[in-house]
């Protein structure tokens, strides 16, 4: 079944999108914080040194309870929507 997802995932990227890649590794202190403040986004470094906004709430499904870590990939489309979020090691 997650080779299928894989495969999906894959059909969706269109030769307009960008692919970004992060690696995270923030302390669930800090994530309390984004919870707590009037925060709606973060700005995240890519490992390419650009700098993007990212809203909150896409990093919340990976909080768990040392905050988040590994490495995430992120697909814009060309309308500059965030078409994917996902961790992937």
């Amino acid at each position: 079944m997650r080779k299928s997802v894989k495969v999906w995932l894959m059909k969706i990227v269109k030769p307009t999108d960008k692919t970004y890649f992060f690696t995270l590794n923030i302390p669930y202190t800090h994530c309390q914080v984004l919870y707590q403040s009037a925060g709606q986004s973060v700005i995240l470094i890519a490992e390419s040194g650009l700098r993007i906004q990212v809203p909150f709430a896409r990093l919340r499904p990976f909080i768990d309870s040392r905050g988040v870590q590994g490495r995430f990939r992120m697909i814009i489309s060309a309308e500059r929507k965030i078409k994917s979020f996902e961790r992937i090691a």
